[in-house]
């Protein structure tokens, strides 16, 4: 059972934040700055590089790397230490983190899917309507959704050498437009063109690399993180690393990270078969482990009741206003996110999980999940190799 994050500040509850441990979103400006880029601070104290890539392996959790330390022999050798990926835990949050260096009441990517007033319910990493699938690229530019500056741009404008090293398929998606425009984007195929790029760009001077991984998520939805098939893909992820890090310039900087862990469901409710979890209720959003609820005007206090007294122990259940209070999506949400954020939240315990299997039938049957507070979702590594 994953453990539950703990606060000694009162106006937290437990497994609210970890505000001990530095935030993904710290990863680029640190690595920039590391670059003598103006502007941004090295928080992490990675120290001067001459190049510098941030490779994140998407779902790598910081307690499922420590479980399997003989299969990833590499990656638990490199000098590490622990981030919080902010709430949601989830690939969309932490992906704009990256892109922007802030945290999602400032970027705005404040789920899987959530509503955009005026246009309904966005699935961030397909953009398109949650209810129907119709493409919202028109409707939604991605330059409007997420219209802050990117951490690629800044590097770039800089003089900076800023690529993507991602999968091809991912090269024009609406995603890849909101959160790294401004790099030029290496699109790849498998993990052998992705060290091969990824040590490409790492080989020009003064250069900053970003580098994604997907498929040890894709397996821990799909077997549960810590199956044998999870554990053979983290097994091939430390071989990408070694190779990595065999292959560093002199002075070149790797540094590993995640967007999120992950946990194994073993109880659920079905949202869309439970009344009372529907009344007063127009719009749901979220995630499994993490929903945005949206009120019918007027119902909030009720739908905010409903949802305390049917969820029980099994979530951290919080109106609008105390999400925002109690900073789960960051210490500043803009005007422009806050009516993103569903009028309740509603944050998964232990392993429980909120499914809808009827609006959500491929989401609802996947064994792993993530979006929540637990430590196994909100802890990832931070591992870092120096070229010699």
């Amino acid at each position: 059972m994953p453990s539950i994050i703990a606060a000694g500040d009162p106006k937290w509850e437990a497994g609210v934040v970890l505000t001990e441990h530095p935030h993904l979103s710290q990863v680029v400006p640190s690595a920039l700055a590391a670059l003598g880029v103006g502007g941004f601070t090295d928080t992490l104290g990675f120290g001067e590089a001459s190049a510098v890539c941030v490779l994140l392996v998407d779902g790598l959790g910081w307690e499922l790397l420590k479980a399997h330390p003989e299969d990833a022999p590499v990656l638990n050798e490199l000098r590490s230490s622990q981030l919080r990926v902010g709430y949601p835990s989830t690939t969309a949050a932490g992906l704009a983190a990256i892109g922007t260096g802030l945290s999602s009441g400032e970027h705005g990517m404040v789920g899987y899917t959530f509503e955009v007033p005026g246009a309904g319910v966005l699935n961030a990493l397909r953009w398109c309507s949650h209810d129907d699938g119709g493409d919202l690229r028109g409707a939604l530019p991605p330059e409007e959704v997420q219209p802050l500056p990117t951490t690629f741009a800044r590097a770039a404008a800089a003089g900076v050498r800023t690529s993507v090293v991602s999968e091809a398929k991912f090269a024009d998606s609406a995603l890849t437009h909101a959160v790294q425009r401004g790099a030029r984007y290496r699109g790849v195929h498998a993990l052998g063109d992705l060290a091969a790029r990824t040590l490409d760009a790492l080989g020009e001077p003064r250069s900053f690399c970003y580098s994604y991984h997907s498929e040890l998520d894709f397996l821990g939805h799909v077997y549960g993180p810590g199956s044998t098939a999870w554990r053979m893909q983290l097994r091939q992820v430390d071989r990408l690393v070694e190779s990595i890090v065999e292959g560093l310039p002199p002075g070149a900087l790797l540094a590993v990270v995640a967007d999120h862990g992950m946990v194994l469901i073993d109880e659920k409710i079905d949202i869309d078969e439970t009344p009372e979890l529907l009344a007063g209720v127009r719009a749901i959003g979220g995630e499994t482990r993490a929903r945005h609820v949206y009120a019918e005007e007027g119902a909030e206090a009720e739908v905010l009741a409903a949802w305390r007294e049917i969820l029980g122990d099994r979530a951290w259940v919080y109106s609008r206003e105390e999400a925002i209070e109690r900073e789960l999506f960051g210490t500043s949400v803009s005007d422009r996110v806050r009516p993103r954020i569903g009028n309740v939240v509603a944050a998964a315990k232990d392993s429980f999980g909120m499914v809808r299997e009827l609006a959500e039938a491929v989401e609802s049957s996947l064994l792993g999940q993530h979006g929540s507070l637990t430590t196994a979702e909100q802890l990832v590594p931070l591992a870092v190799a120096s070229g010699r």
